[in-house]
């Protein structure tokens, strides 16, 4: 099983017992978010989370092509 299959099921998981719960969905994102930040300033520098997060922020748009995938 990938890393992407695991967070895959439990992120549908957690989103699931968000809706029968009556917890609203973007709360348990943001709830995600935030641990999974805590979990890479574990290991990493604050400066490379940050830069994580915005590469991540920066290409969010499902409608345009990464940079490296342009010809």
């Amino acid at each position: 099983m990938s890393a992407t299959e695991i967070a895959q099921r439990h992120f549908s998981a957690a989103v699931a017992e968000a809706d029968s719960t009556g917890q609203g969905v973007d709360s348990v994102c943001r709830a995600l978010l935030g641990l999974v930040v805590a979990k890479y300033l574990e290991n990493r520098e604050v400066a490379d989370v940050q830069s994580e997060l915005r590469f991540v922020a920066e290409n969010c748009d499902p409608g345009t092509d990464f940079m490296f995938m342009r010809p």
